[in-house]
C-alpha cells in the first residue's frame, strides 16, 4: 500500500479514547477539553474490523494510543482481539504509566509486544506542574511494572522544549540508560503554526519517510497530524476510508 509519494504505509496508530487521567500542559488546556459522546466512540468490534482491514492492505505495525488508552474500560479485551490478527509484527501501546502497576502483566499476557511510557522529568514538583495533577511515583511504579512484565521493550517518551541537553531531559536519559531503556525525545509541536521536528531517538516527524495512518477514537482516519482532512470508517467502510486516506 503506497501513497502518492511512493511511501509504503505500514503503521496504524489507534486512539481508543479521548480521555486522560493527567492534564499535561503541552497536550490540553487547563480547563480540559469537551469529551466525545459515548455513541461517537468506536466499539472494540469496530476497531478490530478497521485493524484487520489495515493489515490486509499491508499494515504490519499497530500502536494503541489515547488520550490515555488504559482509561478505556475493557482495554485488555481489545489487546487480546488485536494480538491474534495474523500479520501484525509489531504491537505496541503508549501510556502515561499510571495504571500499569495493575495492568502491565495482564497486557503482556493478552499479547501486547511492547510499551512506550511518557516521562518528562524526574523532579516530583516539576512532574506535578507539567501534568497539573500527576504524581511522579505513580509513573515510576508503572515503569517498573512494565519492566517486570517481560515486554519485548519498554521505551520512554520525553517531551523537551528544544534540546535533550535540558536538565530534565538529561535526568530522564540517565534514568533510562541505567535501566537499559531507550529514550525518545519529542520536541513540543506548535500545531497553530504547523511547526514540528523529527523525534530524537525515534522515526517520527520525518515527512519523507512517514508510513503511518491515525485512527481517531470516533472513527476518522487521518494521514497527518497537521491535516484536518479525515475519512470516516463508519461512512466509507474500513477499506474505503483507509484507501482514501492513503490516496
Amino acid at each position: 500500500m503506497f501513497d502518492r509519494f511512493q511511501r509504503k504505509i505500514t503503521y496504524l496508530r489507534v486512539s481508543v479514547t479521548d480521555r486522560c487521567n493527567l492534564r499535561c500542559v503541552y497536550c490540553m488546556p487547563e480547563a480540559g477539553v469537551a469529551h466525545k459522546r459515548r455513541a461517537d466512540i468506536l466499539s472494540y468490534e469496530e476497531i478490530e474490523a478497521v485493524t484487520r482491514a489495515a493489515v490486509e492492505l499491508g499494515v504490519s505495525k499497530v500502536r494503541i494510543t489515547g488520550g490515555e488508552p488504559l482509561m478505556r474500560q475493557g482495554i485488555l479485551s481489545l489487546v487480546a482481539r488485536l494480538a491474534v490478527i495474523p500479520g501484525i509484527a509489531d504491537f505496541a501501546l503508549t501510556t502515561n504509566g499510571v495504571r500499569l502497576p495493575r495492568l502491565a502483566s495482564a497486557l503482556r499476557e493478552a499479547g501486547l509486544h511492547r510499551v512506550n511510557i511518557s516521562l518528562d522529568t524526574l523532579d516530583p514538583e516539576r512532574f506535578h506542574a507539567i501534568t497539573r495533577c500527576g504524581k511522579l511515583d505513580e509513573t515510576l511504579a508503572g515503569i517498573e511494572a512494565a519492566r517486570a512484565a517481560g515486554f519485548q521493550s519498554v521505551k520512554l517518551n520525553c517531551v523537551i522544549d528544544t534540546t535533550p541537553d535540558e536538565p530534565d531531559a538529561r535526568a530522564v536519559a540517565d534514568y533510562g540508560r541505567q535501566r537499559g531503556m531507550e529514550v525518545r525525545f519529542i520536541r513540543r509541536m506548535n500545531t497553530g503554526k504547523g511547526e514540528f521536528w523529527p523525534v530524537i531517538g525515534g522515526d517520527g516527524g520525518r515527512c519523507d519517510t512517514c508510513n503511518r495512518l491515525r485512527l481517531s477514537s470516533d472513527g476518522r482516519l487521518y494521514s497527518c497530524l497537521f491535516n484536518d482532512r479525515s475519512f470516516s470508517v463508519r461512512e466509507l467502510g474500513a477499506h474505503g476510508a483507509i484507501l482514501a486516506a492513503v490516496d
